[in-house]
């Protein structure tokens, strides 16, 4: 009906026809109100013959059919299913009672039909909380929601504390995650604090604590997403990521205030637990500051000299310098007498570091191999606009390659790195400092051919090119190659 248009997640209409402009063939069926079908066809845009009537029909809908034009998308024109499925997901809990059927007929399973989910919801946001904080511990018991559609911006909201130490917040308008938020974001974080605060004060709770609370206290293990309608939203550059429409933060703040008083005031227990959650967030960043003042410090900046361990390189340009962490001292020695010492720096790490993702910030600064890969790198905390700030500018190594055993464990210790990198470093990843070494897991020798294999089929592939005689070597980590195998 004409109200399924009010809202709408298209900003200019043009979005079907770049689609057509942009395959090879396109045919577009639809299933209209007087209760016919009309259909027309395209070839590189162009229409192959007017839009004409194929049949009679009791439903309603449109039916587009494509195929991306290999000329023009050069990479690949093939479609990820988990990527696809993923985006049919979400919006089957952003818009509850609707049912998604996604097929994919590349594929049949062992039944010989085609692979395919169906995607139903019928509590929306509180169901997706639910999803996403499947593997955290809640520390509440129900999800806390609202849905107000009454005024000119429909807003809904659900949410859950959990034991974990980082915020995760979605948000979404008309349909389009904005994954760099926007005033619904704004709006959202206002009414939260705001209404938090105010409880938090009145029942006396803080009245010994010794520092203020800040915003991201009463954020600290917080699982949200917010989603709204806009009629004609605004974003911010042209990507859809930011909701820009200034005033969408009021009616927000106010909605989510409401909802959280309401909430505080019936579940005195559950209310009682988050502002203890919001106390200790407070007392672990009081701590995490003097920690990372530790941090500061101690870096070669402060002059408290480079970890004993490492082993440096004897270029002074950081954009020709390279740094390996790798696991334990047997590996670094390896790496050691492998690598080239003009360019290449080596860190043995002890163990698996420390899981930041489940512990609490201070902790995080005082561990003793993190502090090392701060001093190491170069990096401090605090810049003349953000004392939390990560400070890049005296950065020792503009690659930062990440070497673990190839087996599980060695998998395990380079996930435990790269969540540090994105909890602590993302600048590091998103400027492209982050690499991963990928070593091999076999290698297969015969006289003097010699092939390394990634997995057990690679492996009996290149046996069999050698005749099906070759001796086959296991690493069993990186320490068992020497120095000529893990330069290969």
């Amino acid at each position: 009906d004409k109200d399924s248009y009010k809202v709408s997640g298209g900003l200019h209409g043009v979005g079907v026809s770049v689609v057509n402009a942009l395959s090879n063939h396109l045919r577009a069926t639809v299933h209209s109100s007087d209760g016919k079908i009309y259909e027309q066809e395209y070839e590189k845009g162009k229409a192959l013959y007017p839009v004409k009537q194929i049949g009679e029909t009791t439903k309603r809908g449109t039916i587009v059919t494509f195929y991306p034009d290999p000329s023009i998308f050069t990479q690949t024109i093939e479609y990820s299913y988990d990527t696809l499925s993923a985006r049919m997901r979400e919006l089957s809990f952003l818009n509850k009672g609707i049912t998604i059927t996604f097929t994919d007929k590349r594929e049949k399973d062992k039944d010989g039909n085609f692979v395919s989910e169906i995607f139903h919801s019928t509590e929306g946001l509180k169901e997706y909380i639910r999803y996403l904080d499947g593997n955290r511990e809640p520390i509440i018991a129900h999800v806390i929601s609202m849905d107000n559609d009454k005024g000119e911006i429909p807003v809904e909201v659900a949410l859950i504390y959990n034991t974990s130490y980082t915020e995760n917040i979605f948000s979404y308008v008309n349909n389009i995650n904005t994954h760099e938020g926007g005033t619904h974001l704004q709006g959202f974080r206002t009414g939260l604090t705001r209404s938090l605060k105010k409880y938090a004060d009145s029942s006396g709770m803080l009245d010994k604590l010794k520092f203020e609370i800040s915003g991201d206290d009463f954020r600290e293990g917080l699982t949200a997403i917010i989603s709204v309608k806009v009629a004609e939203p605004q974003f911010e550059g042209q990507t859809k990521t930011k909701l820009g429409n200034r005033e969408v933060v009021s009616p927000v703040s106010q909605a989510v205030g409401d909802m959280i008083e309401n909430y505080l005031e019936e579940n005195p227990n559950d209310a009682r637990i988050i502002v203890q959650k919001v106390i200790l967030a407070a007392q672990a960043r009081h701590a995490a500051k003097k920690a990372r003042e530790m941090v500061q410090r101690k870096t070669v900046m402060g002059g408290g000299g480079l970890p004993g361990k490492l082993s440096d390189c004897s270029e002074q340009d950081p954009a020709k310098c390279e740094v390996f962490l790798v696991e334990g001292d047997s590996a670094g020695g390896t790496a050691k007498q492998g690598r080239d010492r003009a360019f290449q720096a080596i860190l043995p790490l002890r163990g698996k570091i420390l899981n930041v993702e489940k512990a609490m910030h201070h902790k995080v600064f005082e561990n003793e191999e993190i502090r090392n890969i701060f001093t190491a790198l170069g990096v401090t905390i605090g810049t003349a606009e953000d004392s939390k700030a990560l400070n890049l500018e005296k950065l020792r190594y503009h690659k930062v390659v990440i070497m673990c055993d190839a087996d599980i464990d060695g998998s395990h210790i380079s996930t435990l790195i790269l969540t540090f990198f994105f909890r602590f470093m993302k600048e590091l990843i998103e400027q492209g400092h982050i690499y991963i070494a990928t070593p091999p897991l076999y290698l297969v020798k015969k006289g003097n051919k010699k092939e390394y294999a990634w997995n057990e089929v690679q492996r009996d592939q290149a046996n069999e090119r050698m005749g099906g005689s070759a001796t086959i070597q296991r690493y069993k980590g990186l320490g068992e190659m020497n120095a000529e195998q893990l330069w290969d």
